[in-house]
């Protein structure tokens, strides 16, 4: 708002020419406010007092009061009446100092003549009035001298008047009445500035944070719209809960839109990490359309139980294993892959992007930066050897403790690539504080195959990379995952839904299938939707699991042109039947956070995962029955090195109702052939014998391929002789005969197997060797030949490599001879 500083007259114009005199004085003159120097002296000490003596008469009004109306009877302008009226009038005494001197009870005759001021007959009707001006008493003149004071200024308060600066009377006093947006808070001495609650009616939501505790899923920020075609102003801190502790329809999900936090920004694609009481809110990007500068990065922590958040400024990282040294302020980042592991106090946030978008002062003329960094977060109250600061014991303050994990393992070389939209699932077991199993995701150049899946050790803060077997989904980005434990702990299935391609650029395609991967097999199961209300392809959804179904919150399901419309955003997959339902079916019994029965007792355990049963189609590949029993204890493709290779599953026993144990899980070793103490087809076993057989196959070909080739070498030596004797007994050419085909009369072992065979192939005339000629009389080479007996067939020396590549060949020799 400006302000016009320059003076204005608050009686300008018309209000003005209301106090010229007029030429003759109507009955009820208007008095000029002017103050004659004939007055007498003022005292002024008193004049601010606005104190005027008693009342001494009836009074009709203010003007009556000042003897501006004349009084009934008395004609105007007579000196004689104006007298009258004074000396008729109540005295009181006073002292001679003051202006009530002038009601004494001295004439009026006197008074003038000590005052020196002498009536003078009017000889117009202004000269009357002006006689009349000195007859004021001094109580009149102050009630009129207070009148101006309060008058005059209230007339630049008013609207046609105008103002030039602030008000002259100071702040309006009283009540201020205020809207409900109006209204401000105060907490803990710090102002909590209005906000407006969440809108839930909405088009579409996409890359949202989330995050479920205790039956309570948050969802944050994002982008939205309204409409389908809207392309601006969709990102948002939209802040809501889904109840779902209770069952609800997807077309009418158990939703309340919480007030828009005023603090925490507007961002998409960032993560919601949670521990039991409290969640986090890391990175994620701002708008680009329009373009918004991003924030110093802040960590905002929500607590569940006061319903308020608290911004930590400047976070630091700290020195730990394989960690960027410390001491590094934390930027923001977008688009990584987070994972919250309450279990053990931790959250993970892995690759992503920085960009003008993410981190302030970053420069649109500089390219956005891929990332494979691993971000780790110990929430307050937590221990964790792996940072320096926290070993022996040590808990995080109130601020908690950041690591940058920057080299651990493959994770700095060039089979570990920068990535950003990929997946991050925690399997408990096989390290000592489980593993981090990461899918999907790429960048500008390259994306991230799905048969080869990176693994982290988070006790060792290491990465591994492991093979998975079967059929293995197509390469994609944006993906969302969630991971179910079996009963006994024997399988951990990953479960893997959406996500797009982004090749070719500007026509990418989202995918509407959904993937299990198995551990430890990692083995690749896709499952069967044909024939099911499957929700049509999407991007940037969320994924959480409770009650052993997935809930799909919100997602980017193309563009307009591809007719789809609005999206309602919540759907819900039944983890064991591999259906899509039309309802989330809450389940009685369970714990606060969600694990199996078996496994209560387990701090470390998966939440979520209370009445899960492994599907069938996963039972065929891993073995096993519904609570467990997978007789597939070991990676299919065996693990070289890291938790998979060395470690071992957490394992619980099942009982019954009746206390009977259903499925009991032995021991898991690492490698092929390992026994896990079930009853069914021991596969490693199968699989050893088959290459042992195999062995033995190829063992017995080698040995008899050997015979043969002793055979037709003796054969061989025995010809040679002959044939020296046949030459030494006078035979022509005999020597140059038999040594042909190689201009040093030797064969090297690639000569003797290609030219020893049937000739197939060989150039007619060019065959590279000549028969022996027969011998006079017309007796064969080799006299203890049969009459068939061919001796092209030993015009070379044999080799055992010609013999494994053509031992029939070699056979018809000997058999011959």
């Amino acid at each position: 708002m400006s302000y016009d500083s320059t003076p204005k007259n608050p009686l300008a114009g018309k209000a003005q020419s209301s106090y010229q005199h007029p030429s003759t004085p109507p009955e009820r003159a208007t008095p000029r406010v002017s103050f004659s120097r004939d007055l007498p002296t003022l005292n002024t000490s008193r004049l601010t007092d606005c104190s005027y003596p008693p009342y001494r008469g009836p009074r009709k009004s203010v003007f009556k009061e000042l003897d501006v109306d004349l009084m009934p009877g008395h004609a105007a302008g007579s000196q004689d009446n104006f007298r009258d009226i004074l000396e008729n009038r109540p005295r009181r005494v006073s002292h001679a100092d003051s202006f009530d001197s002038m009601q004494s009870d001295e004439s009026p005759s006197d008074y003038y003549d000590r005052t020196g001021l002498h009536a003078q007959t009017p000889t117009s009707a202004s000269d009357g009035w002006s006689s009349s001006w000195r007859t004021f008493s001094s109580s009149r003149l102050m009630a009129l001298t207070c009148i101006l004071l309060i008058s005059i200024p209230t007339l630049f308060e008013l609207p046609w008047v105008g103002s030039a600066g602030p008000s002259i009377l100071g702040a309006a006093a009283g009540v201020i009445k205020r809207s409900e947006l109006q209204k401000k808070e105060f907490k803990d001495g710090k102002l909590v500035l209005p906000r407006a609650n969440t809108d839930t009616d909405v088009c579409q939501r996409w890359s949202g944070q989330s995050a479920l505790v205790n039956g309570t899923l948050y969802y944050y920020g994002g982008r939205s719209n309204t409409d389908p075609t809207q392309t601006e102003n969709t990102w948002n801190n939209d802040f809501l809960t889904i109840d779902i502790s209770k069952s609800w329809d997807i077309t009418s999900p158990s939703m309340v839109g919480l007030p828009q936090p005023s603090g925490p920004p507007p961002v998409a694609n960032g993560y919601l990490w949670n521990s039991y009481d409290s969640l986090f809110l890391y990175g994620g990007e701002y708008s680009s359309q329009p373009t918004t500068t991003p924030q110093a990065y802040s960590l905002w922590e929500y607590s569940i139980k006061t319903s308020s958040w608290t911004e930590h400024q400047h976070p630091m990282t700290s020195n730990g294993n394989n960690s960027d040294g410390g001491n590094q302020p934390v930027l923001g980042s977008a688009e990584g892959a987070g994972i919250s592991v309450p279990e053990i106090g931790r959250g993970f946030y892995f690759a992503g992007h920085e960009d003008p978008y993410t981190v302030n002062g970053w420069s649109q003329s500089i390219v956005r930066s891929y990332l494979k960094s691993l971000l780790e977060f110990t929430y307050p109250g937590y221990s964790n050897d792996g940072v320096q600061d926290l070993r022996g014991g040590k808990t995080a303050g109130s601020d908690g403790v950041w690591r940058n994990i920057t080299g651990g393992g493959i994770q700095d070389t060039a089979k570990f690539p920068n990535r950003a939209d990929s997946a991050l699932v925690y399997v408990p077991g096989y390290g000592q504080q489980g593993i981090l199993v990461s899918m999907g995701g790429g960048n500008n150049i390259s994306f991230t195959q799905m048969n080869i899946i990176d693994v982290y050790d988070i006790a060792t803060s290491t990465w591994y990379q492991q093979s998975t077997a079967g059929k293995y989904p197509k390469l994609r980005v944006n993906p969302c995952a969630v991971a179910a434990s079996a009963a006994d702990g024997s399988s951990t299935n990953i479960y893997m839904y959406g996500g797009q391609n982004l090749v070719p650029a500007g026509n990418q395609t989202q995918y509407d299938d959904t993937w299990i991967l198995t551990i430890p097999s990692f083995t690749w199961i896709e499952v069967d939707t044909s024939g099911q209300s499957v929700p049509p392809g999407r991007t940037g959804h969320t994924c959480n699991l409770w009650d052993s179904q997935i809930v799909v919150v919100g997602g980017y399901t193309g563009p307009p042109t591809n007719g789809l419309g609005c999206d309602s955003g919540f759907y819900v997959f039944s983890a064991t039947n591999l259906t899509w339902q039309n309802n989330f079916n809450a389940l009685s019994g369970g714990d606060d956070q969600n694990q199996q029965l078996s496994q209560q007792k387990d701090p470390a355990a998966l939440s979520g995962s209370y009445g899960y049963e492994v599907p069938p189609a996963v039972q065929k590949v891993i073995g096993g029955k519904g609570s467990g029993g997978a007789t597939i204890t070991a990676p299919a493709q065996s693990a070289t090195a890291g938790p998979l290779a060395t470690g071992k599953a957490v394992t619980y026993t099942v009982t019954g109702s009746n206390g009977a144990v259903t499925t009991e899980t032995g021991v898991i070793v690492a490698g092929p052939g390992s026994s896990s103490g079930h009853s069914g087809p021991n596969v490693g076993a199968i699989v050893a014998g088959v290459v042992a057989g195999i062995f033995a196959i190829l063992a017995g070909y080698l040995g008899f391929c050997a015979w043969v080739y002793r055979r037709q070498l003796k054969l061989y030596k025995s010809h040679v002789a002959m044939t020296q004797r046949a030459a030494a007994a006078g035979g022509p050419n005999e020597k140059a005969a038999f040594l042909t085909g190689s201009s040093s009369g030797k064969y090297s072992t690639d000569q003797s197997s290609r030219k020893a065979g049937s000739g197939n192939g060989s150039i007619p005339g060019q065959s590279g060797y000549e028969p022996v000629p027969p011998l006079p009389g017309g007796a064969p080479v080799g006299g203890n030949s049969t009459a068939n007996s061919s001796t092209e067939e030993l015009s070379g020396e044999p080799s055992f490599v010609g013999v494994l590549l053509n031992p029939r060949r070699s056979l018809r020799v000997i058999n011959r001879d």
